[in-house]
């Protein structure tokens, strides 16, 4: 953000800012800032103006889609070529299978599939000498 900007936001460093200026000055920078703030609302008038005459006729045309029995997705299939228009979902992925078997803290015997980190009590085994193979599921 700008220095003048920051100024113009705080009263007290605005007050600092004027205080050089006689009454007649201040005057004519409060006339410009006048001008200014009612240009910017006739913008923002217009824009909004322009908006609803945009969201009328989008309504007009749905309106008039409707009662033709014209669907969106028919206008953008002739556009595309021909080619209907099908929403594509993206399937799940199916839980990889187990590749390891092996025994917990508590004698329950519990599955891997290789993926993420290594069950603590498989680690153990494998860190005492036993190897990987030996977990494999056949």
């Amino acid at each position: 953000m700008s220095e003048f900007i920051n100024i113009l936001r705080h009263e007290r460093r605005l007050k600092a800012a004027l205080k050089e200026l006689d009454l007649n000055e201040l005057e004519s920078v409060k006339s410009k800032f006048d001008s200014v703030i009612s240009q910017r609302r006739e913008e923002e008038a217009e824009k909004q103006r322009q908006n609803e005459a945009k969201q009328k006729k989008i309504e007009e045309f749905k309106s008039a889609m409707a009662d033709a029995g014209i669907e969106l997705s028919d206008i953008l299939e002739q556009e595309l070529g021909g080619e209907p228009i099908v929403k594509t979902t993206r399937k799940k992925r199916e839980p990889k299978p187990p590749k390891y078997e092996y025994t917990d803290e508590n004698g329950e015997k519990q599955t891997w599939t290789g993926q993420g980190r290594m069950p603590k009590a498989m680690k153990t085994a494998v860190d005492n000498g036993k190897s990987l193979e030996a977990f494999l599921i056949k």
